[in-house]
């Protein structure tokens, strides 16, 4: 039996927004939290077991980033910055993507997943089309998890359409809860502006055949809403409500321009929605109703999409910018809170992503946690009752030193230990050798 005291913590249990801290130590047994407790722990319980102390560090439930592509992590930067999304695909992202070997993205695949365990995300979702196999042995050797989505374009001939979703299948097939569960699957078509109503149909009768949840970008900007609605004659969620999207399982990026219709479509169907405000704003999409989702009890979490269209997968700048932007916008300074932000970037992430026992410091739950030093001149004063504020709008993701899953550790004192930083950093160099050289 695995036996674990984490000491001297200040811990985000998140589980009450009454009581969301407490003072004191945590047993971790086999992976999974056996109790949280307040103050010390006695000479009885510390004996035989291994101790880990915090030193006075927040620990906090590990982030979930519930929308990103790994695979274009070299792409960050790429090409002109200050472009729309269509354009931004078909000029920069497309172009470079078919240029890439295996090497190429598998260099983007761990940079990627060690930029995120670094920045304290311990759960992320992985929407790319190329190379997932590679995708899914990175996440099984780093201990971090991910749901692997094979992204599927459907403007080429029904032949090639089968032919991706059938890898997506195999994905699944080959993947789907590997890891001791820490790998998931979804089967994602891109958007319905790639994707045809006869290759969506396709794709939802194979996902509701084998229960494979649905994960696709939708009503991103404005342009593609207007343009399905000038091809169909209706708005792009309503459509694919109607073939039958939102009768299984189903998490949409984006939903930026989303009617009241649609989002109360949204609410009686329990679709969930990965906000990722940095990228919107970045691309000029728009930004998302996530108050009026919030109201109809729709499930909103964060994601930070990709580092070609976000430059950073660092949730706790989203955190913070998902909760500014909506106050400014509706000018109502109550319509967020720091709570309701961080629940967004841990449980309902996780839950929206099919993972049901983390995202919470509690019994019985997954020990996925990290440490956060509050020592830092700009998360100062301290005191308990300001450690919520301070998550979410003072703290950044350099302050993450320590990080678990399963009560494993993947970082010690800012150090990762699954992953050998030195070596993803070679390769990402070569890598982009290899890529100038092939454009």
């Amino acid at each position: 039996m695995s036996r674990t005291i984490v000491k001297n913590g200040i811990f985000v249990t998140l589980a009450s927004k009454e009581e969301p801290v407490l003072n004191g130590y945590m047993v971790v047994e086999n992976g999974t939290i056996d109790g949280l407790y307040e103050g010390e722990p006695s000479p009885e319980t510390v004996n035989g077991n291994t101790i880990i102390d915090a030193q006075g560090k927040w620990v906090l439930p590990g982030l979930v980033n519930t929308h990103g592509h790994t695979g274009s992590a070299l792409l960050r930067g790429a090409g002109e910055d200050d472009l729309p999304v269509q354009k931004w695909l078909e000029s920069v992202m497309w172009p470079a993507e078919q240029t890439f070997t295996p090497g190429i993205t598998r260099a983007a695949n761990a940079l990627a997943i060690g930029e995120m365990i670094k920045s304290g995300t311990t759960t992320f979702l992985d929407m790319y089309h190329l190379n997932m196999d590679a995708a899914g042995e990175l996440i099984k050797d780093s201990g971090i998890n991910g749901v692997l989505c094979r992204g599927m374009i459907g403007l080429c001939p029904e032949h090639e359409q089968r032919e991706k979703l059938n890898e997506a299948t195999d994905l699944y097939r080959n993947w789907h809860n590997e890891a001791d569960g820490r790998i998931r699957v979804m089967l994602s078509p891109h958007a319905p502006y790639t994707c045809p109503p006869s290759f969506m149909e396709m794709i939802i009768d194979r996902a509701s055949e084998h229960e494979i949840s649905l994960h696709t970008h939708l009503a991103e900007n404005r342009g593609e809403v207007e343009t399905h609605k000038q091809q169909y004659g209706k708005r792009p969620a309503e459509h694919l409500a109607e073939l039958g999207f939102f009768d299984l399982p189903a998490l949409i990026a984006h939903g930026v321009h989303l009617s009241e219709k649609e989002l109360d479509l949204f609410a009686e169907k329990k679709v969930c929605v990965s906000h990722n405000p940095v990228s919107n704003l970045k691309l000029g999409s728009g930004i998302a109703d996530v108050p009026g989702m919030r109201k109809r009890g729709i499930s909103v979490s964060l994601g930070t999409d990709s580092t070609a269209s976000n430059n950073s997968l660092d949730l706790f700048e989203e955190m913070k910018m998902a909760a500014l932007i909506h106050k400014g916008t509706s000018e109502d300074p109550t319509v967020t809170s720091a709570y309701d932000t961080l629940k967004s970037a841990t449980a309902q992430g996780a839950r929206s992503l099919g993972y049901s026992r983390k995202g919470r410091l509690e019994k019985g739950w997954d020990a996925d946690f990290i440490f956060v030093d509050h020592s830092g001149m700009h998360t100062l004063p301290d005191p308990a009752d300001r450690v919520l504020s301070h998550l979410v709008y003072a703290s950044k993701a350099s302050d993450v030193t320590d990080v678990y899953v399963s009560g494993r550790a993947l970082m010690k004192n800012r150090e990762l230990q699954t992953l050998d930083e030195e070596q993803v950093i070679a390769n990402v160099r070569a890598a982009m050798e290899e890529l100038k050289n092939l454009m």
